[in-house]
């Protein structure tokens, strides 16, 4: 069992370097991308927002065709991806997009003198950077592995219990589906997309478990009335 668990954490710290390296062109924008999405500044939800409907507005007003919308992304991407490594570390610099954290100084008091005041502030948020950066791709790597563990969960019960799966699968469908007749799809998508651009924020700021917890007890408390009446 000890010699699994460590084969599945060296594979984990294995893929997670890999990510890193494929990622490294990125490491500006993602930190900066990081602080954003968990509202660092008080500030950053409404942005968050504002972008995304100017964004959808802008969809909404253009109208343009499914062949379109897909060029014009696959464009936007190719892009981003050939300027982004380039263009970053100048416009936000080495430390522009990461504000001042209150770590330990252990790796400056090793370095006591050898280093001016400058120098050890520099180490230290370039140190962080990189953790925070280390933990962001490993993040990636576990909720890539989440999800190819749910699609292989997804065909294990179609192997198991096919009857159920087809049930499972065309009862969502059939919702999804009935949503989608309901509400126009770009309205739909804006929700969509919002909702999963505030979540990080929203759990970072223990919004989601706050509500999560009284939502929990108000339930908790009719199953006690019913009981009550049922006695």
């Amino acid at each position: 069992m000890a010699e699994g668990d460590n084969k599945s954490a060296n594979l984990l710290a294995q893929e997670t370097s890999q990510l890193e390296e494929q990622l490294q062109g990125w490491g500006e924008v993602i930190l900066a991308g990081d602080q954003v999405l968990r509202w660092e500044k008080p500030w950053y939800p409404g942005a968050l927002l504002g972008a995304t409907t100017i964004l959808f507005m802008l969809v909404y007003f253009l109208d343009p065709s499914v062949l379109t919308g897909l060029s014009c992304t696959v464009m936007i991407l190719c892009l981003a991806d050939y300027l982004v490594p380039t263009l970053a570390p100048r416009v936000f610099g080495s430390n522009k997009c990461l504000s001042p954290l209150a770590t330990s100084h252990a790796l400056v008091e090793e370095l006591g003198s050898l280093v001016s005041l400058s120098d050890r502030l520099q180490l230290l948020l370039t140190t962080e950077q990189q953790q925070r950066f280390h933990e962001i791709c490993g993040n990636l790597v576990k909720t890539q592995r989440r999800v190819f563990g749910w699609w292989k969960r997804l065909f294990a019960l179609k192997e198991e219990k096919p009857k159920m799966y087809f049930l499972s699968v065309i009862s969502s469908l059939v919702a999804v589906a009935w949503i989608g007749q309901q509400v126009h799809n770009l309205f739909l998508t804006y929700l969509i997309v919002s909702f999963l651009l505030l979540l990080p924020g929203l759990n970072q700021h223990g919004i989601i478990t706050k509500y999560a917890g009284m939502a929990k007890r108000e339930i908790n408390k009719l199953l006690k009335q019913k009981e009550k009446k049922n006695e």
